[in-house]
């Protein structure tokens, strides 16, 4: 299966099943809505955010169909200015690549250093859908496993209303 070994290894041990699809590499999410239509519940938009002085990040897992400002967003966070992390940042804390951004990267960050907001409205669908750290696939699982997963991953999160 495409994707970091890592993902499936948690998955199977915290017993999560999960539906999984390979694709194209859908770096973005107008690509990979050609892929993700038969998948129920929603697929999930990651993105990864440094503070203005670059010592802490932040994951935001929103559902995809959605845009966020990212001035909004630093109302919204109180987590002052931020701005969009960079590959090397990425692969330090998430081991991942840009494209691939997902909150099954947090196994790569044994720092537990990222925090994690996910919006409110996520908590709406049965399933949420995502990438296993590489864009060429998309597992989709039970809200309620993501849940469960999040809370072995050690990385804080909370829930916030995002829009």
């Amino acid at each position: 299966m495409i994707g970091q070994q890592i993902v499936y290894d948690t998955l199977d041990r915290l017993g999560i099943t999960f539906t999984y699809t390979e694709h194209p590499a859908a770096d973005t999410i107008e690509i990979g809505r050609r892929y993700w239509g038969h998948l129920p519940g929603t697929h999930c938009k990651n993105l990864f955010f440094r503070n203005h002085k670059g010592n802490r990040h932040y994951l935001v897992v929103f559902q995809a169909d959605q845009n966020l400002d990212i001035h909004s967003l630093e109302q919204r966070l109180h987590q002052g200015k931020l701005s969009f992390a960079s590959p090397e940042r990425m692969m330090r804390y998430l081991g991942l690549r840009p494209g691939s951004v997902s909150p099954f990267g947090l196994l790569n960050d044994t720092g537990h250093h990222v925090h994690v907001f996910l919006d409110s409205n996520l908590q709406n669908y049965t399933h949420l859908s995502f990438h296993p750290n590489d864009s060429r696939a998309s597992l989709n699982i039970l809200q309620s496993d993501f849940i469960r997963y999040m809370d072995t991953t050690g990385n804080t999160y909370e829930w916030i209303e995002l829009y």
